[in-house]
């Protein structure tokens, strides 16, 4: 009896370890844990200073990394776009080429499966914060 009861718990340690070292492997965000991390999508044009435009989105539901990606790929997916999104702030700083169209960047955001809790614009990228 006492055997049996070793070899259950044994079993049950090794299926454990075996899970948690799984998990390590593949991530356990909160964007699927069995998923890998979504690519990102690069800008062609990452020269800041064709970006005269600057728009901040504050941002509800990025709780890690991958949340990140998500978001800014969102946004780096629209033409004339470049997105750099901060989980500690829950924002995303975003360069424009013109004048940002706000509605269009929280579709997107929004169509990637978070909220947009306010968005505001800036004239000049390299003075905003």
């Amino acid at each position: 009896m006492t055997a049996v009861v070793l070899v259950l718990l044994t079993l049950c340690v090794c299926f454990g370890i075996r899970s948690y070292a799984k998990k390590l492997r593949q991530g356990g965000g909160c964007c699927g844990e069995r998923e890998p991390a979504e690519k990102k999508v690069r800008v062609a044009d990452r020269n800041r200073s064709h970006y005269p435009y600057h728009a901040v989105l504050k941002i509800d539901g990025m709780v890690c990394a991958n949340c990140a990606r998500r978001v800014e790929n969102a946004i780096n997916r629209m033409d004339g776009y470049w997105a750099e999104a901060d989980v500690a702030g829950a924002r995303a700083n975003v360069h424009c080429k013109e004048k940002p169209d706000l509605g269009q960047l929280k579709e997107a955001v929004r169509a990637g499966g978070y909220t947009v809790l306010s968005a505001e614009c800036a004239e000049d990228a390299r003075h905003a914060g």
